[in-house]
């Protein structure tokens, strides 16, 4: 739901466990940098196992077990709240409780949301599957709005700051740059623009050519931003190599990295979903992941 005033909230998915709070804290920054509301959701859509008394495992009643949800839910939320004004006290907040996979909440929530925030853990390959991915990844293919995924732990970032986007010749990588500059500007930060060139298997007949045509696409995408944010000092490169690879390390110490949802071209023929995908499980900076 947007605020009194017709403003749309950031949205952050709430995780349980209060030592996460990095997503929190990012939304709430993002929030007061924008003078946008913030919402915080906490979607519960697993069943508890049951309960164990002694050595008896016995299976509690739906109404105990929706009781004993909304309690948890209702501290997980207050708890989020008093982070939210202990840091920020004139950041306007709301909260939804609400039964239903995560995924799917927060992806309703995002019909009416600036952007969506959720958290992500560097785990091992099945664990972070069926953990926070579960959550990250369909919300980030099917979200109106832009997602924001922010890494646990906090990972280290340089001086001076610089935000990293990915470019190709698609129009999700014209959105990527929109925001890419906005979030730099926000911040007083430099951004960096790569254009990754992926040779085709096979190679290409003037590589020089190929390398010429991705600056020119790359210039031609990033022109008229800086008048609109002259504030922000822009860097262009083409590097090659596998587009994951390069984006993550050159995001590396970086205050965030932008991607377009999907889209062809300077990925050779390579969806930018799955780049998208790929930088979601290897980068350690926030991901922001664009739509058109």
């Amino acid at each position: 739901m947007s605020g009194a005033d017709g403003r749309k909230p950031i949205v952050v998915g709430i995780d349980p466990d209060p030592a996460k709070r990095l997503a929190l804290a990012w939304a709430a920054d993002e929030a007061d940098r924008r003078g946008l509301p913030v919402r915080l959701v906490h979607a519960q859509g697993v069943p508890t196992g049951g309960y164990r008394s002694g050595k008896t495992k016995t299976q509690p009643s739906w109404e105990k077990w929706n009781r004993t949800l909304h309690e948890t839910g209702v501290e997980v939320l207050e708890g989020a709240v008093a982070f939210v004004e202990s840091r920020w006290p004139t950041v306007e907040v709301s909260t939804l409780l609400a039964e239903g996979e995560p995924a799917w909440v927060l992806r309703e929530e995002a019909r009416n949301a600036s952007l969506v925030v959720v958290g992500s853990w560097h785990l091992s390959t099945r664990h972070e599957l069926f953990a926070s991915a579960s959550v990250s990844l369909p919300l980030t293919a099917h979200a109106p709005c832009p997602v924001v995924v922010v890494p646990e732990p906090e990972h280290t970032t340089q001086e001076p700051a610089y935000f990293v986007v990915g470019v190709d010749n698609s129009p999700h990588a014209v959105a990527a740059v929109d925001v890419a500059f906005e979030e730099a500007a926000l911040r007083g930060a430099a951004l960096r623009a790569l254009y990754v060139w992926h040779p085709p298997l096979l190679g290409v007949l003037d590589e020089d050519a190929a390398v010429r045509e991705c600056r020119r696409v790359l210039s031609e995408t990033v022109a008229g931003r800086t008048a609109t944010h002259p504030g922000v000092e822009l860097h262009h490169e083409v590097v090659r190599g596998h587009p994951v690879q390069a984006l993550t390390e050159a995001s590396e110490h970086a205050l965030g990295l932008v991607v377009g949802a999907r889209g062809h071209g300077g990925f050779t023929g390579m969806l930018l979903g799955s780049v998208s995908q790929g930088v979601l499980h290897h980068a350690h900076c926030p991901v922001i992941v664009v739509p058109v």
